[in-house]
């Protein structure tokens, strides 16, 4: 049986700042994937980047003094 993925997503201030991240995070060769905003985090439109949980210290070391962010959410999809 497979183990299940745990997600979890970084939102950004702006869609600027999430494309900026997406550029910095894939140089860095760490597995993302852009993805709407879920609605039960925000109601706000836009878009995020969804990672494996097991990538947060990585992406938080990329963006750090690179890309602001509001904030990490667990985030696993049904």
């Amino acid at each position: 049986m497979s183990e299940v993925k745990r997600y979890q997503v970084v939102l950004f201030y702006s869609v600027s700042h999430t494309l900026r991240a997406e550029k910095l995070l894939k140089k860095e060769k760490i597995p993302i994937k852009v993805i709407p905003i879920p609605r039960h985090i925000s109601s706000n439109c836009g878009v995020c980047i969804r990672f494996l949980e097991e990538h947060r210290e990585q992406i938080e070391k990329a963006l750090e003094g690179r890309v602001d962010f509001d904030s990490i959410h667990s985030f696993n999809p049904r």
